[in-house]
């Protein structure tokens, strides 16, 4: 491995990204973030597939959907797309007077909207190609029960999560940023978001993946006998229930991943 960026180095590279990003039209804010999204649902495709063996356990199964979730933030960062919690960073830009809070609205705006619109493509691409159906049922009853768990979390326990899980996230990033060939930030980015996915902790563009995909396989019975579930006990997976869901986790995502812009502006740029 080549030898990372100091600290500061790495605040003011993605203080400059911050200003790139802003920047960007339209056009392509919207295609990154549809390309972020999807990459995340594939990501999400990833994990449900490695973890779909029931006999694991819980510790080791969650450890195979955070390192095969990993692929997703690579995939992001390596293709430079535009993730709306890794842009939670775009605070450093944001405080050290480099774009207006107007810019940065926009830019989280577009891209939470993009990546939503990405991370459903791969949801109904997944869902009709029956993946859920192979392995007589096994990657559905998977699926079901991650996406039933999430939308029995209360407001504030999704809100907490999701405000841990893009503190890992975006320490993820700064990891990435910090490396200099593909191999640095491919080991930068796999031990924060396996971490994150192991905890449990909530991510809201993986939630607009897993979420309505869990709905879709939920009903069908097949799916939901896989599962050892029955029609009431996946009644809050619904458009209602999701939502609750994404909002809370979106606002504790946002102010997660602004603590980590914040407190590196601090250290790092404050003074400039």
């Amino acid at each position: 491995m080549s030898e990372a960026l100091t600290p500061e180095e790495i605040a003011r590279k993605i203080k400059r990204a911050g200003i790139g990003k802003a920047k960007f039209d339209l056009i392509q804010t919207s295609i990154l973030g549809l390309m972020a999204g999807a990459f995340i649902g594939l990501g999400g495709v990833f994990a449900l597939t490695m973890a779909a063996n029931p006999e694991l356990g819980t510790g080791p199964t969650r450890l195979l959907l955070g390192l095969a979730f990993s692929l997703g933030l690579f995939l992001v960062v390596v293709t430079g797309s535009e993730l709306f919690t890794g842009n939670n960073l775009m605070v450093a830009s944001f405080f050290s007077r480099r774009i207006s809070g107007k810019e940065l609205t926009r830019n989280w705006s577009l891209a939470f909207v993009a990546n939503l619109a990405g991370a459903l493509i791969v949801v109904f691409l997944v869902y009709f190609s029956r993946w859920w159906a192979q392995v007589d049922y096994t990657f559905s009853a998977r699926t079901i029960q991650v996406a039933n768990d999430k939308v029995h979390l209360s407001f504030g326990t999704a809100f907490m999560r999701g405000l841990l899980a893009n503190i890992l996230v975006c320490l993820a990033v700064w990891m990435a940023v910090a490396g200099r060939s593909l191999v640095d930030k491919m080991i930068g980015i796999v031990l924060p978001i396996t971490a994150f996915v192991a905890a449990g902790f909530e991510h809201s563009i993986a939630n607009m993946f897993f979420l309505p995909l869990g709905w879709l396989v939920s009903l069908d019975s097949n799916a939901l006998a896989a599962a050892s579930l029955n029609e009431t006990d996946v009644n809050r997976l619904n458009l209602a229930w999701i939502s609750h869901n994404l909002f809370a986790v979106t606002l504790g995502n946002i102010v997660g991943g602004a603590l980590v812009g914040l407190a590196n502006w601090t250290v790092y740029l404050r003074r400039q």
